[in-house]
């Protein structure tokens, strides 16, 4: 079975993070897993600023419920599905996550889950588990499943050398220019190609 692994934010939607960074004016939640390979520094950065401003779960869900995914990423998405199983792998939350699914028709979201207080402020989160993305690449590979993945930030490294075969997709530049070895790809045709040529070729 040929299954393709994506990540979400800044691969079929925009990155929440920068979305609310816009929304609030909060400059410093710009920064993501493009420009950050700690995700644990990352997020209790975050939860800081959320805290130090007020800021609470129903904030940060507003201003997703007013996203849309990026341009021809439902069309993308879609004529995948129709020759490949498809899997999306990504460090946001299970609370931010069920709007955007809905408008990319709802495929299988592998993620991590916000610790929330009663008043709805922010206290912590919690992984699905550690390295989850290349661990759950593994495991689809033990079910003699053969892999593509395509990501675009730090935390995708792992399950695209993970994976039988994979690719950047639109990555920053210091991203790219650290991991030369792979490709990039910067359009969802592009990205199609690379996916339907891997499989074709094994």
């Amino acid at each position: 079975m040929n299954l393709v692994c994506l990540d979400l934010e800044g691969v079929l939607v925009p990155e929440i993070w920068i979305a609310f960074s816009e929304a609030t004016g909060i400059g410093e939640l710009r920064r993501t897993t493009r420009d950050e390979p700690d995700y644990d520094k990352l997020m209790n950065f975050r939860i800081d600023i959320l805290k130090k401003n007020n800021l609470k779960l129903a904030d940060i869900k507003r201003v997703i419920s007013g996203m849309e995914p990026l341009s021809g990423a439902l069309e993308f998405a879609n004529a995948l599905r129709e020759n490949f199983q498809l899997v999306i792998l990504s460090d946001t939350f299970e609370q931010f996550a069920k709007p955007l699914m809905a408008k990319l028709s709802y495929p299988s979201l592998f993620c991590n889950t916000l610790e929330i207080a009663k008043d709805g402020t922010v206290t912590g989160y919690r992984l699905r588990q550690q390295n989850g993305k290349r661990e759950a690449v593994k495991a689809f590979k033990s079910m003699n499943m053969r892999v593509f993945a395509a990501g675009d930030s730090f935390n995708d490294l792992a399950m695209i050398r993970e994976a039988d075969g994979g690719c950047l997709f639109r990555a920053p530049e210091q991203i790219k220019k650290d991991c030369s070895d792979l490709i990039c790809t910067e359009s969802f045709d592009d990205l199609q190609r690379k996916i339907e040529e891997f499989f074709i070729c094994l």
